[in-house]
């Protein structure tokens, strides 16, 4: 069996494709998987870390305001489009999945041209502009949500839940391995920070605003902070990352140590995060992007405040009331346990193998 998987642009994407080439792989064991990305995006690095070949495409979004970067956009399109038939023509796939982002686009447009079987995994309660567009020429899509009949052919939607990273599901990770991965101490409580693979800046603000805070009443309370890449130069050098409680990284590689001794996640409410959070138990305070289409992430992190599975800090309030929050609720056992109890309540543990058979199925 032959499969393209295309798409990327940030981990939300990258990560659930990745899972489903492992699921694939391990149905399929020959199966062979070929992954088209976006020349200069993190899909080009993460990929070829997790084992599998990648094809980049000179391609990247249509910007909705006015600017100039829009010029250059249909010729982009135009070389992607161009490559993504070269790629069909030379690789053969039986089947064409695409994860979103930009990659996605030319690709699946191609494969569904040709008549190549196709499946979008969208993992989003409103999904992105290259989706909507696909979805009338696409075999099977794969949701995350349900009244997603909004935006696709309902005959086509498949309700799976999004897979999660099967290395973050290992109930075999060494807490002592991983807090001297990070160089924390056992004997604390952790909070795990992370704002999406790029990096949130309210959250890495946050930081900076509450150094007297974290060296004083959070000084007994363990904390990883994911900066992210777009925000590295800015925040590599805060005094509140030279704190011996505080591990400061620009990226996350070993997440599975991180979840593992996190006692409270602190994040944005993307979509990828609430699987994972909710796949694992774990109690969260998510702060919801307001840069988001349709204002998706509150409804996301709404979803599981209704059911006292999480809680939620607004934007524009996170400097104020985070890490007070956070604090007390990381030294409040019975409140930890209520709201993993909860959250594991609303998890989708079979999204993976739902959505490997889907895809099995068109091949078929």
């Amino acid at each position: 069996m032959r499969v393209i998987i295309s798409g990327g642009g940030s981990g939300g994407h990258i990560f659930p494709a990745i899972a489903i080439a492992n699921g694939l792989k391990e149905k399929i064991k020959d199966a062979e998987i070929l992954f088209v990305g976006a020349e200069g995006k993190m899909e080009m690095h993460l990929v070829p870390k997790a084992g599998y070949q990648i094809e980049g495409l000179d391609v990247r979004g249509l910007q909705r305001k006015l600017t100039l970067k829009n010029l250059s956009f249909p010729i982009r399109l135009f070389r992607s489009i161009r490559k993504a038939k070269k790629i069909l023509r030379s690789f053969k796939p039986d089947v064409v999945i695409g994860v979103g982002g930009y990659a996605s686009g030319p690709m699946l447009h191609v494969a569904a041209k040709a008549e190549v079987a196709t499946l979008i995994q969208e993992q989003n309660s409103f999904p992105g502009l290259t989706n909507k567009l696909l979805a009338k020429r696409v075999d099977t899509i794969c949701v995350a949500y349900d009244h997603m009949d909004r935006f696709f052919p309902k005959e086509k939607i498949v309700l799976t839940g999004n897979p999660v990273r099967s290395t973050l599901n290992s109930a075999s990770t060494s807490k002592d391995q991983a807090y001297k991965h990070f160089g924390l101490d056992p004997n604390k409580k952790t909070v795990l920070s992370v704002g999406g693979s790029l990096g949130a800046r309210t959250l890495n603000a946050a930081f900076d605003e509450n150094l007297d805070l974290l060296s004083n009443e959070g000084s007994q309370i363990n904390f990883i902070w994911q900066i992210g890449r777009f925000y590295e130069e800015a925040f590599k050098d805060s005094d509140t990352g030279k704190l011996p409680n505080v591990c400061p990284l620009t990226f996350i590689d070993r997440m599975d140590f991180a979840y593992a001794i996190a006692d409270v996640v602190v994040c944005r409410a993307g979509a990828l995060t609430i699987s994972e959070l909710t796949n694992m138990g774990h109690a969260s305070i998510l702060i919801p992007s307001p840069n988001v289409a349709e204002d998706h992430q509150t409804k996301n992190a709404e979803a599981l405040v209704k059911s006292n599975a999480a809680l939620l800090v607004k934007d524009d309030e996170v400097n104020e009331k985070l890490f007070p929050l956070a604090i007390k609720l990381v030294n409040d056992e019975s409140q930890l346990k209520e709201l993993s109890q909860n959250a594991s309540k609303m998890a989708k543990p079979n999204a993976l193998n739902q959505i490997v058979n889907e895809v099995l199925k068109l091949v078929q």
